[in-house]
Order: structure tokens, then sequence, then C-alpha cells
């Protein structure tokens, strides 16, 4: 069962604070009565049936009102008995009156006590009972008073908590505690049908819920905004507030840990507020931090809403686990028209093209709409409803469309950017398909996987590919060569035929010892590039692909394991994965089954070489002389070519001339000591 949160009206507001004075002046009777009993003279000040804040004791019965007031609300929540009832209107009336601390002091004759104690409690109060000053009472466990440690029990001093002393008065607000460590909850508002279906699934579950305690909710995905959206839809259609904290802010030592708990169960108590706790960072924390927010997760008595990356087991409670996934394409098609609105006219075709390439929540397109309306606009200064600008304006009317196009792509291609940046290489992808010297059976494969990824949305959805297999879908390749023979160029080649960013994985640094590691960062690159639409290009593959070992230990069985989670990862990859390797033939067959397009760079032939020679100087380069024909006989690839022209280029500009020959020579023979190879006559024999 659910409580919703308390709605107030100016009339129940003031209406709650004259019973609670009433109350607070029947105890301070009370309190007096006692005083004039122990000294038998009384000071005038405090003789007044006006309370020192200038509320009269009400005379006549406050009316009644739905629901009652505060302190019987509190009473009834936390099961108070009468005695304990008046306790906290006793320590209460110590914040209402600033003579209460004389009467409490003669009413215990003494100077020193003139505070709030068990003691004077049990001496003024009716049905005073031992056991309500136990830390396991409702008074102590759910910190409604706080008692100052002291010599003797009965003489600690007694005050109210100051959330509970501003919730009596009607004044809610998040305890301090809570708030120092509040996360902001920042949504769109933007809940795509595919989200509704999650909230009407937990709305109904909380909805008729005939336990006492709601069911915790973990909403999986790395869609962050999405699961926030979810969980704010969902209170908001039941009338309950929600308060979102870290789970990095979870504290480890079990004291402040169990006072963290507390102030949550206590707030869904007195305020039906629902704990947010997001714990979509905690990846990278120290393990007793990720057991202390196991222990507050298992632990805790009030609704909560887990946000994880991945599912979280659990050890005792069993949560209803719900997976959000990003917009579906035809969702994101929807969002993108609702945010250009006019500007969507005319660009269904680089919609579809977005939706493609870029993974996107539905707050990141609304965002990106925006900002590339803003940039265009900042672009386009004219007034569009000027009579003088009307023919300039149907004539530009294309050149904006084309505008809005470019700035959408650019736009949806920055996004990505900060979260692949911290994990992999971007490339500089300037290359085309007229610098990649290759055969025309090679270069054709190149087109085809470039006409994968570009029609892949037409395919896959609008054609039920996609419907009619799930798995697969991912588009996969696998360039082998020798280095330098322009694997790591075709990519750059394919991202810039795409517009794509191109990004380098050296799996080498991805590939730990330790069991778990390496998939772990796998996934933070693939999570990373999944909203994106970045081509992922795995170097070195040879670091983790071989032949299938035979399973001897758990080492191997391991191995084998992350193997597999890499291929499985890229299948799912709504982008495009290359792998690269130096030697295709140290890759077991049931991989490379697995792969939609496998490519093998051969080594360049002279004529090859030769054009190579041709194209690797840039047309400002000032050169004189040169041989391409002599030059191709140099038996060397396109990466070695370029290390070499490159050098030769720094010798012709320290030397103040243009680059010959004999520079081109002098760069040769440092390139084959690097590569540990022999420089032979044959090769260089009239070049000088």
């Amino acid at each position: 069962m659910y409580r919703s949160k308390l709605k107030t009206n100016d009339y129940w507001l003031e209406v709650n604070h004259r019973y609670l004075m009433q109350e607070v002046a029947r105890i301070r009777h009370l309190l007096l009565k006692k005083a004039q009993q122990m000294s038998g003279e009384i000071q005038s000040s405090v003789l007044s049936d006006f309370l020192s804040n200038g509320y009269h004791t009400p005379t006549s019965p406050v009316p009644t009102i739905s629901p009652p007031p505060l302190i019987e609300q509190i009473t009834q929540i936390f099961g108070l008995s009468r005695f304990e009832r008046d306790v906290l209107l006793l320590c209460a009336g110590m914040e209402f009156d600033c003579t209460w601390h004389i009467l409490c002091a003669q009413a215990q004759n003494s100077h020193e006590l003139n505070c709030v104690t068990f003691g004077l409690a049990f001496n003024i109060l009716e049905g005073g009972y031992w056991a309500a000053m136990a830390p396991n009472a409702p008074l102590r466990r759910w910190r409604l008073i706080d008692v100052e440690a002291g010599n003797v029990v009965t003489a600690s001093l007694l005050r109210i908590d100051e959330r509970v002393l501003h919730y009596l008065n009607g004044v809610q607000y998040i305890d301090d505690r809570l708030a120092a460590i509040e996360e902001p909850i920042h949504t769109s508002g933007i809940l795509v049908p595919s989200h509704q279906e999650l909230v009407n699934q937990i709305e109904a579950s909380w909805r008729h819920n005939q336990t006492g305690l709601l069911p915790m909710v973990q909403l999986c995905g790395d869609d962050v905004a999405s699961k926030r959206a979810i969980a704010t839809a969902v209170c908001d259609r039941l009338g309950l507030n929600l308060h979102s904290i870290a789970g990095e802010s979870i504290a480890v030592d079990i004291t402040p840990l169990n006072l963290q708990k507390l102030l949550c169960e206590r707030e869904w108590a007195l305020n039906s507020t629902v704990l947010l706790l997001n714990c979509d960072r905690t990846d990278n924390i120290d393990g007793a931090k990720d057991n202390a927010i196991s222990t507050f997760i298992e632990n805790i008595r009030s609704p909560l809403i887990l946000l994880t990356g991945d599912r979280r087991r659990m050890r005792q409670r069993a949560p209803i686990t719900l997976d959000v996934n990003p917009p579906t394409p035809q969702e994101q098609r929807l969002i993108w028209k609702n945010s250009l609105a006019d500007m969507a006219e005319g660009i269904d075709g680089t919609i579809n093209l977005l939706v493609s390439n870029f993974n996107l929540s539905a707050p990141a397109i609304q965002s990106a709409a925006f900002t590339a309306q803003g940039l265009v606009s900042a672009k386009d200064g004219d007034d569009p409803d000027d009579p003088d600008n009307v023919e300039e304006n149907e004539a530009s009317s294309s050149t904006l469309s084309a505008k809005i196009k470019e700035k959408l792509w650019q736009v949806c291609s920055i996004q990505a950017r900060p979260r692949l940046d911290e994990l992999a290489q971007r490339l500089n992808a300037a290359a085309t398909l007229d610098d990649l010297i290759l055969p025309e059976k090679e270069k054709n494969i190149i087109r085809e996987i470039t006409t994968h990824v570009r029609q892949k949305m037409l395919v896959y959805e609008d054609w039920g590919f996609a419907e009619k297999n799930k798995r697969g879908l991912g588009i996969s390749a696998l360039f082998a060569g020798s280095s330098g023979t322009g694997k790591t160029m075709a990519a750059e080649v394919i991202g810039t035929e795409l517009k794509l960013d191109v990004y380098r994985v050296d799996l080498s640094s991805v590939i730990s010892k330790y069991i778990g590691e390496t998939e772990k960062n796998m996934k933070r690159v693939f999570d990373a590039a999944e909203g994106g639409g970045a081509i992922l290009l795995f170097d070195e593959a040879d670091a983790l692909f071989g032949k299938r070992s035979e399973v001897r230990d758990s080492h191997d069985r391991y191995a084998n394991i992350e193997v597999g989670y890499l291929l499985q990862r890229m299948e799912e990859y709504r982008g495009l994965a290359i792998l690269t390797t130096n030697l295709r033939g140290s890759i077991d067959q049931a991989f490379t089954r697995r792969i939609r397009f496998v490519m093998q760079f051969p080594f360049p032939d002279a004529p090859q070489r030769a054009e190579i020679w041709r194209r690797v100087f840039p047309k400002k380069t000032p050169t004189l002389g040169l041989d391409f024909k002599k030059l191709s006989r140099l038996n060397v690839a396109g990466g070695n070519i370029k290390n070499i022209a490159m050098n030769a280029a720094f010798l012709a500009a320290d030397s103040g001339e243009n680059v010959q020959m004999k520079h081109i020579l002098q760069a040769t023979k440092s390139e084959y000591l690097k590569i540990e190879k022999i420089l032979t006559d044959v090769e260089i024999k009239g070049w000088v």
C-alpha cells in the first residue's frame, strides 16, 4: 500500500497550527502546575495564558479537519503511545515558548536542569513507562527526539528533531542531512510510448500492492535521462515525492549508513518521499563502498527506485527489474519531427539517416534539434517576414534546408564524443576512396560496407529484417594484412564517406590479466559508443584473437569468454565495428564466420607503389626530379612510404632545398634501419 503526499491549503494549515498550539498549551499547564508544586513561587512572566510567541490558548474547540492535524498523523504513523505523544509535545514547547526553560528548571527544582528530560516527562505526564525511553522505542528509533548523552539517562537533555518540529507546523522539506547529498532531477518531460508502458507497469504494481512495503524497482540501461523521466512520471501519477541521491554518497561506516537509511525511511513515512538511488556511476568504486551500497539496498524499508547500467544482483530482495532501452527508431523519428517543428519539412531523408546512425535518447534528440536550430538561425540574420526579403527567402529555402541537415549531423556527432574521447583515440578521418591505393575488388568491399551502414535502417526496420531476426544485425568487418597496407586508412575512408567519427581502440590496452576486467573495459567502450554512431576500430586484434585454445585451465576458458563477449557486442552494436590483424591465419575460422565482412589487404605491387609515391606528397610540397618508377622499386608498404616521404621533407626543409631523390634516399636508409630490413642496391639503383 502507498500513501500519497499530504495536500494542504491555507485554512487547513491555520487550523493545524491552532490545534498544535492548543496541545502545547495543555502540556504547559501541566508543567506550570508542577513548577508551582515544587517551588511555590512562580515568576509573573510565565503565568500568562498567552504563549510568548503571541498565540493564545484557544478557548473554543478547534474545528475538525481532514486529514487530521499533523500531531495526530505522526502519532499514528509511528505508533506513539499517549505518553510518547506528550513527550514530543513537551519537547516542541521548548521551541515555541522562550519561558519554557524557566518552568523546566522550577519543575525539576534545579537551575542546571532547565531543559526537557525523561525524568521531567515521568513527573508531569500521565501514563509514563520505562520502555518509552529505550533506543528501539519509536521516539528514539525514528529520531523524533534527540537525546544528549549524560551520566544519568533520566537527566539527559531531550530535544525535538528540527525536521519533525517543522513537520508538525506543516512545513515540508527534505531533511538537511539528505538534502546535502541530493542530486537534482532534470527531466525533459518526454516519455515515448515504449517508456510509457514501463511507467504503467510500475504504477500498476505499486497501486495494487497489498503488502506493507512497496516492491523495489530496478531500472537498467544506459539511457539515464529516460530512467529518471520514468521514475518521475510514476511518482507524479501516484502523488508521491521523489528524492534522488548518488550511490557514491552512501556512507561506508555502519553508523552513518544506518542513519542515512533511517532518514530515507522517515521521509517516506512523513511525506511519502520515494528514494531514487543512482548507481549508474559506480563501476569504478572500491569493494567497501560497493558492499555499503548493497547493504543499504537490501535493508532499507521504504520504496526505492534503483538506476543501474547492468542488473544488480540481490541477495534477499526480489525487485521489479525493467530494461530501459533507447526509443525505437519510429519513436526517434517522431521526436525529431516534433523537436524540429517547421524545420522538419523536406528533410525526412536526413531524419532517417540520423535515426539510422545515432541511437539517441529523447532529451538528447531534443537538445540536438534546438542546438542545430540555434546555429542555423544565428547565421541567418534576415527577417523572414520582411517584404524586401521575400524573394531572397524563397531562393534560399533550399540553402536553409541544407544548413539544418549539416548542423544536425555535426551536433549529433559531437554529442557522443566526450564519453568516447576518454576511452579511445579519435582519428582525423579525411581520406577518401581515391586516396586508397587498392585493387578494385577490395575497393568494392569498402563500398559495400559503406552501403550496409548507410541503408541499415531501411533494410532492418522498413523492410522488416529486424523483426524476422534480432541477432546478427550489427555490422562488423575484419581487415587483415601486413602493417602499412592501408587498414586504418580504409576505416578513415568509410568514416569520411558516412560523415562519422572513427575511434581507434587498442585492444592490447583493453585486455587485462584479471578475470572479468577485459569484458568490463570492452563494455565501457561499446556503451560509450552506442548512442553516437561512431565507427569503432579495434587495432591489433591478434592480442585477443587466435586459434581457439583447448581449455586446459581457467585462463584458457576465460580467454575464450573474452573473445565471445567481444563478438557478441559487435553483433549487437548499432554502428560499424572493425577489427584489424596482421595475420589473418592466426584467427580461428569459428570467429571469422561471425564477422560480416572479411577483407585481405594485399601488399602493394610496383605499379601500386608508384601510385602511392605520386600521391604521398601534398600539392604544396616543393619537389624536384622525383622518379616514381624508380621509387616504386622499394619493397615497402604504403605506411612506410608515408614515413619516408615525411622524413625526406624534413631533411629538404632543413637544407633549404626542394624534396629530391637524395633526401628520399637518406630517409629510406633510416626507415629500413627502423624496420630492421636490408636495403638492396637493386632497390636504389640510379637514384642519385
